[in-house]
């Protein structure tokens, strides 16, 4: 009989034991997750901010050619305040996202959001041989942070661009109102996405730019689609993709009109 109570005692102390190693080995995984997170943020971070910094360096180079032209170094200096200022907000903004903590959102102008990220761009998108063309209603709004969705945009149009270098091609950004949601799409006339990559495009660090031949080969880093699809998740809205190879390549986003209660 003592033998019997003796192997229970040793079973309840060994299984006591295995709880506080789980215990134990559960807080570790979330102080992991957390340095994970953070080394996605500081990818995405990364990402971003040299988005905004090669239309700078440009500008600026444009400008150091050029000393003479007032206008142009005022134009300049203008974009870099503006620019700092925005990359400021990003970085933020996405430490923020990181860390799960709520952020303000209020309307805006969609209309707004896409003009700006191709002031920022600064490049004329004509002498890359591509055709823009906006149909965006000027009235209509989004609820949204909106660092984030304009981040969001500049990837997909980047993303298109590179699809469409070096021949050129068409590339259309349209916004409407459909019911309580808002779909915006971002659609080009470039070399298209595998279907056996459709399913992974929104994964981390996943590119298929590396096999590219031309600029698109030093631009993919794999975090931009996965940053688009945190933003979008974390608006309660929806991204997704339609592409054949040859035939171009369709995002839509869709957010809802108002934000999430």
């Amino acid at each position: 009989m003592a033998s019997i109570i003796d192997k229970r005692l040793a079973l309840h102390q060994r299984l006591a034991k295995k709880e506080q190693e789980y215990t134990a080995l559960k807080s570790q995984n979330v102080q992991l997750q957390a340095l994970a997170n953070l080394g996605s943020a500081t990818s995405m971070i990364a990402h971003e901010i040299n988005n905004l910094l090669t239309p700078l360096a440009n500008y600026a180079a444009l400008a150091a050619r050029n000393p003479q032209d007032a206008d142009l170094v005022a134009k300049v200096l203008d974009k870099t305040v503006r620019n700092c200022e925005r990359a400021s907000k990003i970085m933020s903004s996405m430490l923020t996202m990181a860390n799960g903590r709520p952020q303000d959102r209020h309307r805006v102008s969609v209309f707004a959001l896409v003009e700006e990220v191709f002031t920022c761009l600064c490049r004329d998108f004509n002498k890359d041989g591509i055709v823009v063309r906006m149909d965006v209603p000027q009235t209509l709004e989004i609820a949204c942070v909106p660092v984030q969705i304009q981040q969001v945009i500049m990837n997909l149009i980047l993303n298109a661009r590179d699809a469409m270098l070096p021949g050129g091609g068409l590339l259309k950004i349209t916004a409407v109102q459909n019911g309580p949601t808002v779909e915006i799409t971002v659609a080009d006339t470039g070399k298209g996405i595998a279907p056996e990559n459709i399913e992974s495009i929104f994964e981390p660090f996943f590119t298929t730019k590396a096999a590219q031949e031309g600029p698109a080969a030093y631009s993919g880093s794999g975090v931009g689609l996965a940053f688009c699809k945190r933003v979008i998740d974390a608006h309660a809205g929806t991204i997704s993709v339609e592409s054949y190879p040859g035939q171009g390549t369709t995002f839509r986003v869709r957010l809802p009109d108002s934000p999430s209660p």
